[in-house]
Formats: structure tokens, C-alpha cells, sequence
């Protein structure tokens, strides 16, 4: 990294009384090319594409179905909003000119940062667009794809361009949340030297603009490829496909949104708690220094880590929740009206598009909810953020429940079981209640203002060991509330579909899957909200690191404290959220799977009897996977940690001026460190949670032939979807709360309790939070996503175990 001559000669006056000037971490702006030929395009010529373009969208829109025109129509009104939101939080001022540069070298290292981590991850998608193509090209045919003269090469372009798609616009989710968080956050830093509430406001918008364009997407890109499909193919015409066998063509879409999340996870994961470790330790534990001091070398990494992994990792996360589950929903939605003979299906089929649609419509309220003073020079107390946040969340939930009921009357509504839509209203109630209440155990064991994070606040004052075994004994605790939870959820939407009075030709009930995925989408149907609050936190934790390093006075700091605690805890609460939404989306993908791998083999495939030894040893590596997935995803963080503990201590003694603020750090030199070592180690937990079920899948297929079992391999990878499922979601449920009670309980003795900053309570929960942050940051987030790439791995995948 390029210094000046007056910091490599050491020839500095007092630090502080010079101006305070922070490096670039790049040689210019990263846009990406997409947006770069956008930009390049006469403005005339750019009109009319998008003019043609949303001629096209509401054409294959109104060729379809009227309710995907408005689908098309809610969408394109949530990104005019979003539009509005953008320029509303850039018309804030950047503050002074020391706290602009800071939120450049944070911009340039993010943007830096995520055009080689995508670059990567492009490489690798197609890569396996290849390989799937090469699968589908010669994989057995269904009964209904020759019936619609759907050969090989088209359902094998079919998916790879599906594929495609969904791992280019999990890539835009992505680019989205980053795009926004490196520009709000010195927006947000310099509104705290005016008022509390104008912070929180600036915080909240930005946060929303990047779930309003991840949401929107996300239904957007899936209603446009099933309508191409649609016309592409003539659906409902003499000899095509039937519009319920349509959304098995998407399974390709989710993979895609899923094998980016992954990556982006694990890299971003990698990057941010490695920064975050190296730099606590250093310089809070050996040096003393407060957290985001200018004099650590790793303070300007750890701010881009915020943004690289909790905002563009987030977003990418999200978009595959969503993406997943509304695949899920559609296949059992139309697999459900085909065997109840239902005259028109679509709107089963159609239904959590809608679902999704209100969505963006009852979060945006619930955004805008959430207003400023009036007059932003009047400094008033603060009303606790975390209450403004949940009255906003309360407002999109009261919203989101009338919708959904009218929803489900709306399409719905059959003759065949004319009450069914109301059971079906039901299990939608089940789940927003299932995610308010997840919402609410996460924010009572991550939050210090209830007891768990009180009492493991109070084990720091006897030693950091106490400390440790007081944080992983309240994780482990935590598990268990929320398995109930679920359990719940699952049986009474199961129960309620089941009950609905929809029947097959034998007369037998055939609603109680897609009750559960009814369930699915109301948890799910406040999901842009949840994702603004996420966002809230690395874009206030941010904020308060440009305070810190720009040496603001401390009534400012105080304000970025609370908005930072307030981050922490809705961080934990989405990512609790999140857990649970996967949890409920990977039952509903087993369900697919199994649908699936019974069309190919042209066969039932209803149970998997985990009796037979093949099976539970299947069941066995599932749960290993899970295990050390987690072990490489730690260890990637606890190696790239010791190159930046080593860089920090090398600056300190190299450079003793620092301390004095004489010399100035080597920002870029930490930057390059963990951007290069998170690269390098995201690959191998990547790998094998691909290359694994698709192995064992395979071994087992080629045993079953040999033994007269042509099933075994399908059953084999239905044992490690289960087993893989179930123990992750576990896992992650500990890991993440674990580590955010971690995180809380050294915020509140940093209030001043048990001795405030500096004393031996503080440096225990340092050491708690240090060891806190690749779980909640990295292995735990990771976890969920593998949960659900797994599912449609195994669902793109299943003509191989076959």
C-alpha cells in the first residue's frame, strides 16, 4: 500500500492536529459490468429498452395470467419506492471531510473486495452449469416430459439457464446490499451529531431500499421465467406440458440463488470475523484501545468486513430463502391440484408469488412507519430503537395478516372444498405467529435486557472460562424453545391442510403438505421488514466505527452505541428468522424430492426406513456433514485471525509511534491480508457441501445395482437431507444465539456495568465475544444456507442417484 513520504519517514507532527486522511483500498470504484454497459448507453436508446422490455415482461404477463400482471405491477411500483429511498438517504450530508474519507476507504474496500469474491464465484457457477448440463443432457426423461415432448437438450438448457439466472440475480442481491451499506453509513454517522432519531431513520430507509430491490427480485425473477416458460413452451395447448409439472423447470433457479448465498456467505463470514478477531484481540485485549480506534491497523477491515458480510452475504441469503421457498410452494401447490383434479390450477400454483407481492407492499408501510422529528436540530431523548423498530415490525405483521387472508380468498377459493381457503388462512396465521414468536426468543436470549445475557454478563466478573462455558451452556439452551416452536408450526399447518377438504380420486386428504408450505410462506410474508432490520445492524455498527476514528465528541459516540447494540440484537433476531423459514422451506424441498425421484423411477416413493443399514449410515454422514462443515468454516476464521493478529502486532512494534498517534497505521495491508485469506478458504466448505450428497448419492446408486436395490441411492441422499436438516438446524440455532449473547453481554458491561470498559469483567467478555464471532457470523449463518442448498442440490441432481 502507498503511504505518503511524511508517514514512511515518520516525519509527523501530533496525529491528532493533523488533518486525518484514510487510503484508498482500491484504484477506483468497482461497478459491476452489467451496470457498467447500462451506464455506458445513450439515455434515449436506455428508455426505450426499458420500455421494451416492460412490454415484453407484461406481455408473457398478460399471456399467462392476470395474476401475474399484477405481480409485474406490485414489483415495478417496490423498485420505483426503493428509487425513492435511495435518493432520500444520499441527499443526507456525509459530515466533515475526515468522515467522508473514512467511508471511502471502507467504499473502496468492500467494492474492492466483492469484484474479486464474485469473480470467483462466477467462475465456479459455470463451472457447474457445465456439469449439469452434462448430467441432463444424459439423464432418464418423466412420463410428463415425454408426454410434452420435452426432450433432453431443452429440459437441460432449461435448467442451466435457470441456474444461471438465479446465481446471477443472487449475485445482484448481493452487489444491492453492499451498494447501499458503504453509503448510509457515514450518512448515519454524521446524522448522530444532530439527532438520535434522524440516525436511526437514515439507518432504517437504507436498510429498506435493499429488501425492497432483494424481495422484488426475487418474485420478479421467478414470475418471468414461469411466464417464458409458459408461452415458450404453450402450456394447456394439444400435447404440452401442464402448467402444474411447470414449476419443476424452476428447481435450476433456486440452486443458482442458493450455490451464490453459500459462497458469498462463507467468504463474507470469513472476511468480517477474521478482521473482527484480529483486531479485538490486538487492540482491545493487548493494547488496551477502544474498539474502532484509528490506531488499529485492522479497524479499516473490520469496517469493510461489516459490509462484505453481513449486508451483501445477507441480501444474497435472503433472495435464496425466498427464491427456495417459493419454488417449493408452486411445485406442491400444483402437484396438490393436479391430484384433486382442481379445473384451475394457477392459483394454488401462483399464490406465493401473490403472497410475496404483498409483501413488499405491507413492509414498505411498515418502513415508512418509522419516521424522523420534525426538526432534526432539536435534540430529544432517544426512544429505545429497538421499540421504534418493533412497532414498525408490528404494523407490518397486523398488515401482513389481512393480506394473506385475503389472498387465500382470492385464489384459493375452490367448489371442489369451499372452506378450504380458510384453512388455509390458518396455516398462513401459523406461520407469521411461528415467526414473531422466533423473532422473540432470539431478541429474549441475545438482548441484555432480559436475564440470559445478564447472567452471562455477570460470569465474566470470575474469569474468562467462566465466561466461556456460561456462553455455550446458554447456547445449547437455546435450541430448545424454538424446535418447539417448529414442531408445532409443522404439525397444526400439516393438520390444517389435511383438514381442508380437499381430496384425491381415491378420496383421500392431500392438502397437509401444502398446508405446511402455506405456513411456509407467512412466516416468510414479512420478510422484506425482517431484512431491513438485519441491515440495520452492520449499517449502525458502521456508523459508530466512522464516529470512533473520526474522534467525534462522545454524545455522538453514545447515540452509534445504542443504534450498534440495537444492531446486535436484531442481527440475532433475523438470523433466528432465518433458521426457522430454512427449517420449514428444506421440509417442503424433501417433500419435492421425493415427488421428483418418484417421477423419474416411475415408482412410489413415499417413505425412507432409516432401519435399513444403508440408509442410517446415510443418515450418519448427513449429520457429519453438518459437524464439519462447521469445524472448516471456524478454522478458516481462527487462520485468516492469526495472519491479522500477526500483521497488527508486526505494525505495533515496527511502528511504536501509532500508539502516540506519530505514525499512521498500514490500513491496506490488513485489508489484503484477510481479503486474500478468506478467498482461499471459502473453497473447501463450499466444496464439500456440493461435492458430498452428489458422492454419496452416486456410491449407493452403484451399490443398489449391484445388490438389486435401484432405489438405494435416492433413499441413501434422502437420509442425509433428513439427518443433515435437522442437526443443522440445531447447530445453527446455537451457534448464532450463542455468539450474539456473546457479543450483548460485552455491550452491557461497556455501559458501565460490572466495571465498564477496561476492567477484567470487560476483557472476559472480549474474549466471549471473540470466540462468539465465527459462530454467529460465519459457520451459523452459513449453516442455514446449506440447509436449503442441499435440498435443491439434491432435487437438481436427483436423475444421478437414480
Amino acid at each position: 500500500m502507498m503511504m505518503g513520504d511524511d508517514v514512511e519517514n515518520g516525519n509527523l507532527g501530533p496525529y491528532l492536529d493533523r488533518p486525518r486522511t484514510f487510503p484508498n483500498m482500491c484504484s477506483k470504484p468497482y461497478t459491476p459490468l452489467i451496470f457498467r454497459i447500462l451506464r455506458g448507453i445513450n439515455v434515449r436508446v436506455l428508455v426505450i429498452l426499458l420500455f421494451l422490455g416492460f412490454g415484453y415482461v407484461f406481455y408473457i404477463g398478460a399471456s399467462t395470467s392476470p395474476i401475474i400482471v399484477f405481480v409485474f405491477s406490485v414489483c415495478i411500483v417496490s423498485f420505483l419506492l426503493s428509487i425513492y429511498l435511495t435518493k432520500w438517504v444520499l441527499s443526507k450530508d456525509e459530515g466533515p471531510p475526515e468522515m467522508a474519507q473514512i467511508s471511502e476507504a471502507i467504499r473502496d474496500g468492500a467494492e474492492g473486495f466483492f469484484k474479486t469474491q464474485y469473480g470467483t464465484i462466477s467462475k465456479m457457477a459455470l463451472l457447474l452449469a457445465l456439469v449439469i448440463l452434462s448430467i441432463y443432457l444424459f439423464r432418464n426423461t418423466t412420463p410428463q416430459q415425454e408426454s410434452s415432448g420435452l426432450g433432453r437438450a431443452t429440459s437441460a438448457c432449461i435448467t442451466v439457464a435457470a441456474f444461471l439466472l438465479g446465481a446471477l440475480c443472487s449475485g445482484v442481491a448481493g452487489y444491492v446490499g453492499m451498494w447501499v451499506s458503504v453509503r448510509a453509513n457515514v450518512r448515519v454517522s454524521s446524522a448522530a451529531r444532530r439527532s438520535a432519531r434522524e440516525a436511526l431513520q437514515i439507518a432504517v430507509r437504507a436498510g429498506g431500499f435493499s429488501a425492497l430491490v432483494v424481495v422484488g427480485m426475487a418474485v420478479i425473477g421467478i414470475a418471468i421465467l414461469y411466464a417464458t416458460f409458459y408461452v415458450w413452451l404453450g402450456v394447456h395447448s394439444p400435447g404440452s406440458m401442464k402448467v402444474t409439472d411447470l414449476p419443476l423447470l424452476l428447481v435450476g433457479y433456486g440452486f443458482g440463488a442458493s450455490f451464490v448465498a453459500l459462497f458469498a456467505q462463507l467468504g463474507g463470514g470469513i472476511y468480517t470475523k477474521a478482521a473482527d478477531v484480529g483486531a479485538d484481540l490486538v487492540g482491545k485485549v493487548e493494547q488496551g484501545i477502544p474498539e474502532d480506534d484509528p490506531r488499529n491497523p485492522a479497524v479499516i477491515a473490520d469496517l469493510v468486513g461489516d459490509n462484505v458480510g453481513d449486508c451483501a452475504a445477507r441480501g444474497a441469503d435472503l433472495f435464496e430463502s425466498i427464491a427456495a421457498e417459493i419454488i417449493s410452494a408452486m411445485i406442491l401447490g400444483g402437484t396438490m391440484a393436479q391430484r384433486c383434479k382442481i379445473e384451475d390450477p394457477s392459483g394454488f400454483i401462483l399464490f406465493p408469488l401473490v403472497v410475496h407481492s404483498f409483501d413488499l407492499v405491507v413492509s414498505s408501510i411498515g418502513i415508512l412507519s418509522i419516521r424522523g422529528t420534525r426538526d432534526s436540530n432539536v435534540k430529544v431523548p432517544l426512544e429505545d430503537p429497538m421499540t421504534i423498530l418493533q412497532k414498525g415490525y408490528s404494523v407490518t405483521i397486523i398488515l401482513a395478516v389481512l393480506t394473506f387472508f385475503g389472498s387465500t380468498r382470492w385464489l384459493l377459493y375452490t367448489e371442489q372444498a369451499p372452506s378450504a381457503w380458510l384453512n388455509f388462512s390458518l396455516c398462513g396465521l401459523v406461520g407469521i405467529i411461528t415467526a414473531y414468536v422466533f423473532v422473540w426468543i432470539t431478541k429474549y436470549y441475545t438482548d441484555y435486557k432480559h436475564e440470559p445475557v445478564r447472567t452471562l454478563a455477570l460470569s465474566s466478573s470470575t474469569g474468562h472460562g467462566t465466561n466461556i462455558i456460561a456462553g455455550v451452556s446458554l447456547g445449547l439452551e437455546s435450541t430448545a424453545l424454538p424446535v418447539l416452536v417448529i414442531s408445532v408450526s409443522i404439525i397444526s399447518a400439516f393438520w390444517l391442510g389435511h383438514t381442508s377438504g380437499l381430496v384425491d380420486e381415491t378420496g383421500s386428504p392431500t392438502g397437509g403438505l401444502f398446508g405446511t408450505a402455506v405456513a411456509t410462506m407467512g412466516m416468510l410474508s414479512t420478510a422484506a421488514y425482517i431484512l431491513t432490520m438485519d441491515m440495520f445492524g452492520p449499517i449502525a455498527d458502521n456508523a459508530g466505527g466512522i464516529v470512533e476514528m473520526s474522534q467525534q465528541p462522545d454524545s455522538v459516540r453514545e447515540i452509534t452505541d445504542v443504534l450498534d447494540a440495537v444492531g446486535n440484537t436484531t442481527k440475532a433476531t433475523t438470523k433466528g428468522f432465518a433458521i426457522g423459514s430454512a427449517a420449514l422451506a428444506s421440509f417442503l424441498l424433501f417433500s419435492a424430492y421425493m415427488d421428483e425421484v418418484s417421477s423419474f423411477a416411475r415408482e412410489p416413493f413415499k417413505q425412507v426406513d432409516i432401519a435399513i443399514p444403508e440408509v442410517f449410515i446415510g443418515g450418519l454422514l448427513g449429520s457429519m456433514l453438518i459437524f464439519l462443515f462447521s469445524a472448516w468454516a471456524c478454522a478458516a476464521v481462527g487462520r485468516t485471525a492469526q495472519e491479522v493478529v500477526k500483521e497488527v502486532r508486526r505494525q505495533f512494534i515496527e511502528r511504536p509511534g501509532i500508539m502516540d498517534y506519530k505514525e499512521k497505521p498500514d490500513y491496506g495491508r490488513c485489508v489484503a491480508i484477510v481479503a486474500s485469506a478468506s478467498l482461499r478458504e471459502m473453497i473447501k466448505p463450499g466444496a464439500l457441501a456440493i461435492v458430498s450428497p452428489i458422492v454419496v448419492g452416486f456410491l449407493f446408486r452403484v451399490l443398489g445395482h449391484y445388490t438389486g436395490h435401484p432405489l438405494l441411492g435416492a433413499k441413501v441422499v434422502a437420509a442425509l437431507l433428513m439427518f443433515a436438516t435437522v442437526s443443522g438446524i440445531l447447530m445453527a440455532l446455537f451457534l448464532n444465539t450463542a455468539g450474539g449473547a456473546w457479543d450483548n453481554a460485552k455491550k452491557f458491561i461497556e455501559t458501565g456495568a460490572l466495571g465498564g470498559k477496561g476492567s477484567e469483567s470487560h476483557k472476559a467478555a472480549v474474549t466471549g465475544d471473540t470466540v462468539g464471532d465465527p459462530f454467529k457470523d460465519t459457520a451459523g449463518p452459513s449453516l442455514h444456507v446449506l440447509i436449503k442448498m442441499l435440498a435443491t442440490i439434491t432435487l437438481v441432481m436427483a436423475p444421478v442417484f437414480l
